[in-house]
């Protein structure tokens, strides 16, 4: 697409799901780095404001796709892993403001630009091919830390009811959903048949949209997720019923990511399901949380979107280069 152009990103690193937290951070522009400082000319106009989430993991991420953009420069020794602090050079008159990420779409039309995920972009009808100037690219393989996953209490991690639904989950009639509800949005990370996809997916969509199902004489299984966007579940919830698995499956919204993996740890819960592999980890790491992934599920591309520039080549203009 030419309004799109798609950057490759760190697919093999541990760096960042889902996609936000809660972690308080700093803004950063050319004037505030001291490594940037010495490389950009000073400029008259204020600098185009561009929000990545707040969370370190999901903000590292959107730090390489900016780099991948061409809109700055970043210290190699970083990894994947970079924050504010490693921004060695603005190309352009940007400033970088780490912002939650549930408030991303709502903010977008005060801010020059924003990398926001699918979780939140979605409900904001936002679309990545669409819309977005960068999108990143993970491929569609599962061996990437950004694959979003269903997690369970360690202590769980063999439940064969368990295993069951994130077997219903890798099915080539949730691909077929996933691919036809939310096109360019979600990919599966799983095995699955792209041409049967492509030739199944609005039968498949129909089909689970209208399905309804009850836990009546069934194993009631309840799964935290956040985002609006979790009618996937509807269609593992098909596969169990087709399968006469006897499971019902039973979504609690959460607001934030902040509080599906307490809530999971502490036993509130028996699964949930609306982070990748890396936010997963750093929340382990932070607060000791004895919880683990079972199941890879879907690949939801971070993407740079703005209401005051239609391509990456606009927004460049709009921000001015620095000399």
């Amino acid at each position: 697409m030419n309004k799109t152009f798609k950057a490759l990103s760190a697919v093999l690193a541990f760096s960042t799901l889902a996609a936000c937290g809660s972690s308080s951070a700093s803004t950063a522009s050319p004037s505030s780095s001291a490594a940037a400082s010495s490389d950009t000319a000073a400029v008259s106009s204020e600098p185009l404001q561009i929000a990545i989430p707040d969370d370190a993991t999901n903000g590292a991420r959107a730090i390489k796709l900016l780099e991948s953009a061409g809109l700055i420069e970043v210290d190699p020794a970083a990894g994947y892993s970079p924050e504010l602090k490693d921004i060695t050079k603005y190309l352009y008159n940007i400033e970088i403001v780490p912002q939650s990420a549930e408030t991303l779409p709502q903010s977008l039309d005060d801010l020059g630009a924003a990398t926001i995920n699918g979780t939140y972009a979605i409900p904001a009808g936002l679309n990545p091919e669409r819309d977005g100037l960068i999108i990143e690219d993970q491929g569609e393989s599962g061996d990437n830390p950004y694959v979003n996953v269903i997690v369970a209490r360690t202590a769980d991690k063999d439940n064969e009811t368990y295993k069951t639904i994130v077997e219903a989950y890798q099915t080539q009639y949730v691909a077929d959903y996933l691919l036809g509800k939310y096109q360019d949005t979600y990919y599966p990370a799983f095995d699955y048949d792209k041409d049967e996809a492509e030739a199944n997916k609005d039968k498949v969509v129909e089909e689970v949209d209208s399905y309804e199902s009850g836990s009546d004489g069934k194993t009631v299984v309840t799964v935290g997720v956040c985002g609006a966007n979790n009618e996937q579940w509807k269609a593992v919830q098909k596969v169990l019923d087709d399968e006469n698995a006897g499971i019902y499956i039973e979504l609690q919204q959460f607001d934030s990511y902040d509080v599906p993996n307490d809530a999971l740890n502490a036993g509130d819960i028996d699964l949930n399901s609306f982070q990748h592999k890396a936010y997963l980890q750093s929340e382990i790491d932070a607060a000791g949380y004895d919880i683990t992934a079972i199941g890879d599920t879907l690949i939801a591309p971070l993407t740079l979107y703005s209401k005051k520039a239609s391509t990456l080549d606009e927004l460049k203009t709009l921000a001015g280069k620095l000399d």
